[in-house]
């Protein structure tokens, strides 16, 4: 029998980081193996956030045994009361809310405002999945046949296996985790090996609100040692996945053999549109934020803006002198601005991405080092950057770099910028700045993405619409709102016939 570590996971203790097993059947047991990985601040490589268990097949096994196990009563227990623990597990986050953001922030690195703002969209979405438990609507509809009553109900899948990346640590697994929970389902999560502790925090929230034993597991470790058996586990009914889009086919033909539910959140490569008759200074507010929020490290990121050439020139110096001034450093300190790449294979990344730009000959406006000396020197920081007269063909215009570079390309008409915004292989964000509502609805109908906006930048999704995009971001589904309960579920249509004799449909039904 495994040994196993307090019921609770730890937190820091005499100044030494915590370690944190796995979460398993209602107990934080270590890995199989006894191996573990070290967490470390992005920002400041001195500071060990924890030690977490590597697991391997052998741990994702026992997990989806126990929440096999934990599915015959989860499953039982009322959908009203499974949305009273989810209820009691927004409570508690709301009291914990800094106390999870700052450990966010020393994870994953991005600023206390943003990773605040992560824990609250966590706490919005299990709320808003609490609220279903009273809600999950199916139809009634009259019969073609007297005395025959008839209505649809949705059924939990079974174990849903999550797959979660690192850029919202618990926003994005809250996404999947409470419509899977309160449809009834049962979860085993793999989160990313560099945010492991958010999602713990998670859990240990739905522990404290009285969550039974098994029902939700979380195994840590690498994807070809965890999330490879995961997806492929005959016995995981569902695998939901955020991450690349690469990543996304492997997760994809996994699923195919068994027909088993698949849903993909991936890439994407947003623009901004910003018209002649903008305002700039807000068309401005929105690239930086659009573009620099997260260090440009989300799907939604603004990594391209398309300005009017009537207005480029002014933009672009409005733009770089205001990213000019963006304070780069250690997301725990109030007048920081934009943190670091997540870890040095990201900011390697980056770097990539900038010469390339350089070399197709896309013009460096601002930024485009690394910096590495000072405050800096123990991070995996990089300059925002900013090039200009780019072509929508440049591969810095093309390619997701999930950074902070932004391409600027000028354009002469709406249309053109309506071209450009769909000339990539992704679809999940759009907007426009413009005062005029024609321009507005005409780029809201012709932009063939899952997200739009209007005088806002390409990020801002809230819990209560829609979370997903077109061609290679997603697979046609979609995450948050009632559009996540069809993921997670299957419907099933019954008939009660109570006329005594046999009507048969499509031919009883008289002239």
């Amino acid at each position: 029998m495994s040994a196993t570590l307090p019921r609770t996971a730890p937190k820091e203790r005499s100044g030494q980081a915590a370690r944190h097993g796995n979460y398993i059947d209602g107990e934080w047991v270590p890995a199989a193996s006894g191996k573990t990985f070290e967490n470390r601040n992005p920002a400041d490589r001195n500071d060990l956030v924890g030690v977490f268990a590597d697991s391997g097949p052998e741990d994702v096994e026992k997990a989806v045994a126990a929440a096999r196990e934990a599915f015959k009563r989860w499953r039982a227990v009322p959908a009203p009361k499974r949305g009273e623990i989810l209820y009691r597990a927004a409570e508690i986050m709301v009291r914990r809310k800094e106390e999870f953001s700052r450990d966010m922030t020393r994870e994953m690195g991005k600023v206390l405002a943003e990773t605040r703002g992560d824990v609250q969209e966590c706490i919005d979405m299990t709320y808003y999945m609490a609220g279903e438990g009273r809600r999950q609507f199916g139809q009634t509809t009259p019969s073609e046949l007297a005395n025959k009553f008839q209505m649809s109900v949705r059924m939990p899948v079974g174990v849903a296996g999550l797959i979660t990346p690192w850029n919202f640590p618990m926003a994005i697994p809250s996404w999947k985790m409470t419509p899977a929970l309160i449809l009834g389902n049962t979860v085993v999560v793999k989160p990313a090996t560099d945010t492991p502790l958010s999602v713990v925090n998670l859990i240990n929230a739905l522990q404290e609100a009285g969550l039974p034993r098994g029902v939700v597991n979380m195994v840590t470790g690498g994807g070809t040692a965890v999330g490879a058996p995961l997806m492929n586990h005959e016995h995981v009914g569902i695998v939901s996945f955020t991450g690349s889009t690469t990543v996304g086919r492997i997760v994809s033909e996994a699923c195919a053999p068994k027909f088993k539910h698949c849903h993909l959140e991936m890439g994407g490569k947003n623009i901004i549109m910003v018209m002649d008759d903008a305002k700039l200074d807000l068309a401005v507010d929105g690239a930086v934020w659009g573009g620099f929020g997260t260090t440009g490290q989300r799907c939604t990121a603004a990594s391209r803006v398309a300005v009017h050439k009537a207005v480029y020139k002014e933009f672009m110096d409005r733009f770089v002198e205001r990213t000019k001034s963006l304070k780069v450093g250690n997301g725990l300190a109030d007048d920081v601005q934009m943190g670091p790449c997540v870890n040095e294979s990201q900011r390697a990344t980056v770097e990539k991405y900038v010469g390339i730009a350089k070399s197709e000959g896309a013009k460096l406006m601002t930024g485009g080092n690394r910096l590495a000396s000072g405050d800096h020197e123990r991070g995996f920081f990089h300059e925002p950057t900013i090039f200009g007269d780019c072509s929508a063909q440049m591969r810095i215009a093309q390619e997701e770099v999930f950074g902070p570079v932004v391409s600027v390309i000028p354009v002469g008409s709406l249309e053109e910028a309506i071209e450009v915004g769909n000339s990539v292989e992704y679809g999940l964000s759009a907007s426009i700045y413009t005062q005029d509502i024609n321009k507005a609805f005409t780029a809201m109908r012709e932009m063939y993405t899952g997200i739009f906006y209007v005088n806002a930048p390409t990020i801002g999704a809230e819990t209560h619409l829609p979370f997903g995009g077109t061609k290679n971001t997603g697979n046609g589904h979609r995450e948050a709102s009632v559009a996540a309960l069809d993921v997670f579920s299957e419907w099933k249509s019954i008939y009660i016939d109570y006329s005594g004799h046999l009507q048969r449909a499509q031919i009883d039904t008289g002239e």
